[in-house]
């Protein structure tokens, strides 16, 4: 007979299963995929698909032979990591930093922390990172360059973010570079980056998608989005001659990313209502930092990263109510 585990009430029950929800993730993306087959090409192809397959290949050796665990490729958790790791990562990069990306995004980032539910930080963003910093040349230098004509006279070769990087370090004013961007354009995918950098649009349709689903809510994008704007929005209107327009900072990079599919990641961000609050806040005040100050044009994945890290003192310090109980703030 079986032993069973009958915890006290009440039970709630919902149609939420993992499986559905990373279903619902990798349906959102298919729009910003597909403005990324239109504009790279079989690039784009190619990219999310050694990507995904290496996730999900590194995900069953893992569990096969050093963990000793069934199979988990199921819950769709590796499909998820992989394409968002292809968001991250320029269309022309070599397949061998792909396949390096998600052995690390998998085996570091979310394995060794005993798989899904237990990594503190979000598995493609480990991987980005790691790139990143190992690689520099290739994941800044490499061609961003589109496929298609039509788009490829938006920016000569720098992704919008690295060229304002480039052109405040070289002592020109922003008002001599602005007129040459176009907001509209940016918003629409007419710019140079990665994936998950060229279609706001696509992606904001995608989040519109997921909060129909109700696989996340509008809090930790609203506020990411909301304080990267106020915080620009600020330093512009102190000082146009060396701070970029706000809308720039929200168009350009991986804002828009970060903030809808990767920084409402369930695991990895705060459960209560302010915790969420105070963690998008977070992540929106350090990307800005990074990319006005720091040495990197891009500073989202940072952001998220050393907001992750954070989240067990949020955690801690902003516990949810429980269930029924009727002085809330006296809970412990």
């Amino acid at each position: 007979m079986s032993n069973r585990i009958v915890a006290p009430s009440p039970h709630l029950h919902g149609d939420l299963s993992t499986p559905r929800i990373m279903r619902d993730v990798v349906i959102a993306l298919i729009p910003a995929f597909a403005f990324s087959v239109f504009v790279y090409g079989w690039s784009a192809v190619w990219l999310t698909g050694i990507a995904i397959a290496s996730c999900m290949l590194f995900e069953w050796l893992i569990g096969r032979f050093l963990l000793r665990r069934d199979c988990t490729l199921g819950d769709w958790s590796a499909v998820v990591t992989g394409t968002l790791l292809a968001f991250n990562l320029p269309a022309t990069i070599s397949p061998g930093l792909i396949v390096l990306g998600a052995l690390v995004a998998i085996g570091i980032g979310k394995m060794s922390f005993g798989g899904l539910g237990r990594n503190p930080f979000n598995p493609a963003l480990v991987g980005r990172v790691f790139l990143l910093i190992s690689f520099p040349t290739q994941m800044t230098s490499a061609a961003f360059i589109p496929e298609t004509g039509a788009v490829a006279d938006a920016f000569s070769g720098a992704t919008p973010l690295a060229f304002i990087k480039e052109a405040l370090k070289a002592g020109r004013p922003v008002a001599e570079f602005m007129p040459n961007i176009d907001l509209g354009g940016m918003l629409l995918g007419l710019k140079d980056g990665s994936m998950g950098e060229i279609g706001a649009a696509a992606l904001l349709i995608g989040g519109l998608y997921l909060l129909i689903r109700r696989v996340i809510t509008w809090r930790i994008p609203v506020f990411v989005l909301g304080t990267i704007f106020v915080f620009a929005s600020v330093l512009w209107l102190a000082n146009p001659v060396l701070y970029i327009n706000p809308l720039f900072h929200i168009f350009a990079g991986g804002a828009v990313l970060g903030a809808v599919f990767m920084a409402t990641d369930y695991v990895t961000s705060p459960m209560s209502k302010a915790g969420q609050a105070v963690y998008a806040i977070g992540i929106g005040i350090i990307t800005v930092l990074i990319r006005v100050w720091g040495a990197y044009p891009e500073g989202i994945s940072f952001a998220i990263l050393i907001m992750n890290a954070a989240v067990p003192l949020i955690d801690m310090y902003m516990k949810p109510s429980r269930f029924g109980d009727r002085n809330p703030k006296k809970t412990k």
